[in-house]
């Protein structure tokens, strides 16, 4: 076993302590709902996104509603959550394919889901992940590609290697749960800015690269 593979097991017993009931932060209430969600949520808090959602799943209930929304109204109700013209599109354009080439259900599987306009691996694996079960991949947001290289577990940038070499040495029985527990602790314990590493429960296992420690 490599030495990142022994630490991410560590981590990943600290993690099941901390946060044992870790799941998705976004509200949904049905499978498209937490499509639209996703993508509303890049480059956007959840905070912000449940929000803004409050509004938009009264306005729009079905597939179907999505599909024939009018762009201006879907556009302002969205626009808090920045790039709001192109986050819009997405979501009609998405909820026509859902509609016209699925039956009006979300797609169950990656090849499927990556084919939806405003679909990448982010939001396929909540989604295969949180519907349906499938630990499809680790979900590599912002929180989890800094925690990531502070946890010592890759060097890379991309999003995509990131998830690649942490699918690499934690569980694949575990990917749903660890993406879940380490986003929670990024925004709570390890943030961006002043991460709290001197009271943080998982530093006898974290190098902490990039930041000073107290």
């Amino acid at each position: 076993m490599s030495v990142k593979t022994e630490r991410a097991a560590r981590l990943l017993k600290g993690l099941r302590r901390l946060y044992p009931d870790a799941h998705c932060e976004l509200d949904y209430k049905t499978p498209h709902e937490l499509v639209f969600a996703v993508i509303l949520s890049a480059q956007c808090t959840d905070v912000r996104v449940n929000a803004t959602t409050r509004t938009l799943f009264k306005r729009y209930k079905t597939v179907d509603d999505y599909a024939n929304a009018n762009p201006a109204e879907l556009e302002a109700i969205v626009r808090s959550c920045g790039f709001y013209r192109m986050k819009a599109k997405a979501i009609i354009e998405t909820a026509k394919a859902i509609r016209d080439e699925h039956g009006g259900k979300v797609p169950d599987t990656m090849e499927k889901l990556l084919a939806l306009r405003g679909v990448a691996r982010k939001t396929a694996n909540v989604v295969l992940g949180e519907i349906y079960g499938k630990p499809e991949g680790v979900v590599v947001d912002t929180h989890m590609k800094r925690l990531a290289y502070r946890f010592g577990l890759t060097d890379e940038e991309d999003p995509v290697k990131v998830e690649r070499d942490l699918a690499s040495i934690v569980p694949r029985k575990d990917w749903v749960f660890w993406s879940h527990s380490v986003i929670w602790h990024g925004r709570r314990v390890c943030k961006a800015q002043n991460p709290q590493c001197a009271s943080c429960p998982l530093r006898a296992d974290c190098p902490q690269r990039g930041v000073d420690s107290d």
